[in-house]
């Protein structure tokens, strides 16, 4: 059977998979640098924007390089920023499930302030997926704020809720977009969010060793750039939902990359937590996709 003009392609999918995977590796190759999460940060934000500029440069993208960007554009990239920095520093002081699986949260965070922001109001299925992951990340601490053992557990999640809630406000403000293009926006939030950066990287600048800076170069083009180049890409032919949706590849890889490299095991208790959150993330996508679809029908 011929494929539909709406139905998304395999192509556009994989890129989404790659994007989701690439964004993952962060926290494997940050453990690896073994540097400040500051550091760490700067370089994925920084040389990610450089590898966009040559990338637009050298296609036909170099026409919109040069633009005035929105506020919301500029505010968004010091989210990105503190959303960056924070979930390393999370990694720092608790498992990379831990951190990565509060991460995730932001979705649902992000339903519960639009209720009171923009009015959009949660219906009771809203309600359950927001329970539900609550109940996720409780068994992913498997009811203790000491589950991984680590001595600075509660710091640990401290920087993990700072990181949620950047990325929920990252999230919200991208909800009412600009005029500006994907690239455009993607572009000017990494510049900005490298510059947010740039004092601390002046404060500190401890010794980088050859080996460093390949790890670093290494975040700068794969979490940095080529993970934003093929979300941007997918974006711009998958619905919105059906991107979410294999947006929680991410979590799964960096539970993978732990259990990998640094040996971090799940216990059954704390799988079923990561299947909770992972379930009432894309739940929670599929419902502010049929409530969207509802409210555009009903206008039309």
């Amino acid at each position: 059977m011929p494929q539909s003009a709406n139905s998304p392609k395999f192509s556009f999918i994989l890129l989404a998979i790659t994007s989701a995977i690439c964004m993952g590796t962060v926290g494997t190759l940050a453990r690896f640098a073994a540097l400040p999460a500051e550091h760490i940060t700067f370089y994925r934000l920084f040389l990610g924007s450089l590898c966009l500029l040559i990338y637009m440069l050298a296609s036909s993208k170099r026409s919109q390089i040069l633009h005035r960007p929105g506020k919301r554009t500029l505010i968004n990239g010091a989210m990105l920023a503190g959303f960056m920095f924070f979930y390393i520093q999370a990694m720092n002081y608790t498992s990379m499930a831990n951190a990565v699986m509060l991460v995730y949260l932001a979705p649902l965070l992000s339903a519960v302030f639009a209720h009171f922001i923009f009015k959009e109001r949660l219906a009771v299925a809203n309600v359950l997926a927001i329970v539900i992951a609550l109940l996720g990340f409780a068994m992913m601490m498997q009811f203790s704020l000491a589950a991984s053992g680590a001595e600075n557990e509660i710091l640990g999640l401290f920087y993990g809720v700072l990181s949620l809630l950047t990325y929920s406000g990252f999230m919200l403000i991208n909800r009412k977009p600009d005029d500006s293009t994907p690239y455009q926006s993607t572009l000017v939030q990494l510049l900005v969010g490298a510059l947010c950066l740039l004092p601390l990287i002046l404060a500190s600048t401890p010794d980088i060793s050859a080996a460093q800076g390949l790890w670093l170069l290494a975040i700068g083009i794969i979490p940095g750039f080529i993970a934003i180049l093929c979300a941007v890409k997918a974006l711009r032919h998958l619905p919105a939902v059906t991107f979410g949706t294999l947006a929680y590849v991410e979590p799964v890889a960096v539970v993978c990359f732990a259990w990998t490299f640094f040996a971090e095991s799940l216990t059954l208790l704390q799988l079923g937590g990561c299947s909770l959150i992972i379930l009432a993330g894309i739940s929670q996508g599929l419902l502010t996709h049929k409530a969207k679809a509802t409210a555009a029908g009903i206008r039309g």
